[in-house]
């Protein structure tokens, strides 16, 4: 299979920082019952939308980026020998809600991936949604979502808090796939490692597929396919050449 076209995608949605503190704990703090880490190395990514910009250029997609200026860092500290998740301190500004005007140019898909931290409201989404013309793809932490105009990337925790009834809505379920439609499409069965931005890849590979095809039904399973190449690895993983070349074989 090889892509027939550059697609263009607008993206809109809340980044971050994500800092991985890595190290070893040997011994217990003699001042609190608390492990104390030994620093051996850190790596800094980019994450939440900046992460699935980055899975969406992995697929040769052209990307536009509109997210928030104020920076959001989550650290996380980690054991190397246990592999050990041992903390995450997060640093959150108040953000200045989304007031960019869209580009006037053409895309092929706009992507909103809102993570509730201030800059999408509610209103903003669902004017987003109505304004655009072409298919649009959201992955969004809120309670209250457009009920159609869009399709809905949605986890199943993220789908009990939901308020209304929804019938564009994909629920991925980890090892359990994901639904859609009444039809459940079955993960491939891995090790797990890591599960941070695993529904960001999901979300990119869907996009990519469906853009393909242009069927969301032909698209799930090459999403949930591609989530299970982020979880087998650790920290916020972006897809390789060879991790795309795969799923598109």
């Amino acid at each position: 299979m090889q892509q027939q076209k550059q697609f263009r995608v607008l993206l809109i949605g809340d980044s971050c920082t994500d800092e991985y503190v890595y190290g070893t704990c040997d011994r217990l703090n003699p001042e609190a019952p608390v492990p104390i880490l030994n620093f051996n190395r850190k790596e800094t990514n980019k994450g939440m939308a900046w992460n699935v910009r980055e899975n969406l250029m992995s697929f040769g997609i052209e990307v536009v980026i509109l997210t928030n200026e104020e920076e959001i860092t989550k650290t996380r500290y980690i054991d190397e020998k246990s592999n050990q998740h041992i903390l995450r301190l997060d640093e959150e500004p108040i953000l200045k809600p989304m007031e960019y005007q869209l580009p006037e140019e053409e895309f092929d898909a706009l992507v909103i991936s809102d993570y509730d931290k201030g800059f999408l409201t509610v209103r903003r989404i669902c004017e987003l949604v109505s304004e655009f013309e072409g298919p649009v793809f959201l992955d969004s932490k809120k309670t209250v979502l457009p009920s159609q105009g869009c399709f809905i990337k949605i986890n199943e925790t993220e789908k009990k808090l939901l308020t209304g009834d929804y019938n564009n809505l994909i629920v991925t379920k980890g090892a359990g796939g994901a639904d859609y439609d009444g039809v459940n499409y079955p993960a491939e069965k891995t090790k797990v490692y890591d599960v941070v931005g695993a529904g960001d890849t999901f979300l990119s590979a869907l996009v990519y597929f469906h853009l393909f095809y242009g069927r969301i039904e032909e698209a799930i399973p090459y999403a949930n396919k591609a989530a299970s190449i982020a979880v087998q690895n650790f920290g916020t993983y972006v897809l390789t050449e060879e991790d795309v070349q795969d799923l598109r074989d």
